[in-house]
């Protein structure tokens, strides 16, 4: 079974719309996806429709910004009920902050002399209250600032830089509570992504475990073997389920493509058992 539980739409930071990913998908073999855009729900109907169109097996999900200890960590819900009203709520009220914060961007960045970058930046998304990190990135590509997605990231929109400005997401205990509310598993995104030491990062790990959280992305597609070998041994420890996905957001743009990530190691209970 090839899974992938993990990738966006342009219904938030991704490059094709929700029925364009799973044709992608279905193309490179995914026999069963999980649409998870930051923040949204609203591209999981199409999604879900062309899914039922190509005979993949598809699972509504999203991906919630929260914070712990001060930093951003990110959380998929795989097999939420997207109509729950916490749920919908709750990722109502993350989004509103959006567009404030994408304001102070841009002034930090002009600041510097980039000017512009929120004009630039709404250029690349549908909706102010969608805008991310990802839209300025591109915007700044495409002007010459820098030469991929990856180098605006780490010169400019990541703490210490010029162009980050923090913004208070929601807690551990209050994205679990949504996504058990309705009715899905809560999964830690790419934790070998984050800025956390090795103790740490088990601090948070032991958090995660005693709220309730239930599996982590061992593969991801920025993962390298010696992350999924690390992360395998982490499942394990903690008994977490273990996940799969690319976090694919757009061709040339992604860690990996949709389907073409490794699988999961053995001695693992995947996440889809309980799905």
């Amino acid at each position: 079974m090839n899974c992938d539980f993990h990738c966006h739409s342009t219904c938030s930071d991704g490059l094709l719309p929700p029925a364009d990913v799973v044709r992608r998908a279905h193309a490179n073999g995914v026999t069963w996806l999980a649409l998870t855009d930051h923040d949204e729900l609203a591209g999981i109907p199409e999604a879900q429709a062309t899914a039922e169109e190509l005979g993949v097996r598809f699972a509504p999900g999203v991906e919630i910004s929260i914070e712990w200890a001060d930093t951003p960590i990110h959380m998929v819900g795989l097999a939420v009920d997207p109509t729950s009203a916490d749920l919908v709520a709750g990722l109502t009220a993350i989004r509103n902050g959006r567009e404030d914060r994408a304001r102070r961007m841009a002034a930090e960045l002009e600041r510097i002399g980039i000017r512009g970058t929120f004009e630039g930046a709404m250029g690349y998304c549908e909706n102010p209250s969608l805008i991310s990190r990802a839209h300025f990135a591109r915007y700044l590509v495409q002007i010459g600032i820098a030469k991929d997605v990856k180098s605006v990231f780490d010169d400019y929109l990541v703490p210490g830089k010029p162009g980050y400005v923090p913004h208070r997401w929601v807690t551990l205990e209050e994205a679990l509570a949504w996504v058990h509310g309705a009715g899905g598993l809560a999964v830690v995104a790419h934790p070998g992504r984050y800025k956390l030491s090795n103790k740490h990062l088990g601090f948070f790990f032991e958090a995660f475990k005693d709220c309730g959280g239930d599996a982590i992305e061992v593969v991801s597609g920025s993962h390298g073997p010696d992350e999924v070998a690390k992360f395998a041994h982490v499942a394990r420890k903690f008994g977490f389920l273990a996940s799969r996905g690319s976090d694919f957001h757009g061709p040339g743009e992604s860690y990996s493509d949709l389907g073409r990530i490794a699988s999961l190691p053995d001695g693992l209970t995947p996440v889809w058992e309980k799905m």
